[in-house]
């Protein structure tokens, strides 16, 4: 383990990749997909934004989990990046706390989100006379701001104890980001009870989320399977990728959080750690929002807009005020 010089306050982040010639082919592979994952996501919410066939429950809910995303991963990898570029493994202690309010915070929320989003579709195809009203614009607005508010409480609980611990071992978090595990192991106090609220908090925030989804899922694919064989086939497959998805998401977080930190291994930690930080947040937007013929159609239409606007303000220098009233418009 490499020697730092380490303050009474600042945490020292050991980093997921080695500062040798596999760690930057690694680190080569790992900022492409943070840059997909950024602009993909930035793209999504202003996409639904700016297209009024989009303002729908189901792309409202997404666009919030595109949020989530967005803002998860700039929680995380800009850090590990600077100290892997830079060495400036240091974090600081008001540092720690804030991203550990943020991971916590997007974490909870986003679980919840996403099964809200399973709770919409199951809606749309049980109800669709009823969906309008089940699924107004209020009811989406209260899910959103539940999801976000219970999250916020949430991650406030955890912050404020976690900032209470009297740390008075090595303040070295062999991790690349402020995870919960890795420094309850330097705390110099018995933490038996905290491990069990953590517990707690993860089977509440994750593990009935998704046995909700499932549930949700599975009567959706159960009333497809009455269907014709075309039916089928485009509810599994477009069922599947979800729940792949959502695995890649759900399983190394509650497996990482569920169990014992005597039992916790720092390198397994972190990889597992890499599938609900990098991949989770592409693998998002490529499932939701890729494969989908309406939000494909949004971006056309979107592009065209902007493109004409363009051509019209080349043509048009003097009348650029009107060119923004369009646009607001729009």
């Amino acid at each position: 383990m490499e020697n730092y010089t380490e303050t009474s306050t600042d945490f020292i982040l050991l980093g997921l990749i080695p500062p040798s010639s596999l760690g930057l082919f690694l680190f080569s592979l790992t900022i492409p997909i943070f840059l997909m994952a950024l602009a993909g996501n930035l793209c999504m919410v202003l996409l639904i934004l700016l297209d009024t066939q989009l303002h729908t429950p189901m792309y409202f809910l997404l666009s919030q989990l595109s949020l989530t995303d967005l803002i998860y991963i700039c929680t995380t990898v800009p850090k590990m990046a600077s100290a892997f570029l830079f060495g400036n493994k240091s974090i600081s202690f008001i540092g720690c706390g804030v991203q550990c309010y943020f991971f916590w915070n997007l974490a909870g929320s986003e679980g919840l989100i996403l099964m809200s989003m399973s709770y919409d579709c199951y809606m749309a195809i049980f109800s669709p006379l009823h969906y309008p009203i089940c699924m107004n614009r209020r009811v989406c607005v209260l899910m959103i701001l539940g999801s976000w508010a219970v999250g916020a409480v949430n991650s406030c609980a955890h912050t404020v104890y976690v900032l209470h611990i009297p740390y008075c071992r090595s303040k070295t978090i062999n991790h690349f980001f402020r995870h919960l595990p890795s420094m309850l192991t330097l705390a110099c106090m018995d933490t038996r009870v905290y491990e069990h609220t953590v517990f707690i908090s993860t089977t509440l925030f994750l593990v009935f989320p998704f046995l909700g989804i499932l549930c949700f899922y599975g009567q959706v694919l159960d009333v497809y399977h009455m269907h014709s064989r075309e039916g089928r086939k485009k509810a599994y497959s477009t069922c599947s990728a979800h729940l792949t998805v959502l695995t890649f998401y759900y399983a190394p977080f509650a497996y990482t959080y569920l169990h014992s930190k005597s039992f916790q291994f720092p390198e397994e930690d972190k990889v597992l750690a890499a599938f609900y930080i990098f991949l989770t947040p592409v693998l998002n937007h490529a499932i939701y929002s890729l494969r989908n013929k309406e939000v494909l159609g949004a971006l056309r239409r979107v592009t065209k807009r902007i493109h004409s606007l363009k051509v019209y303000a080349s043509f048009c220098p003097s009348t650029q005020v009107h060119v923004d009233a369009v646009i607001c418009r729009h």
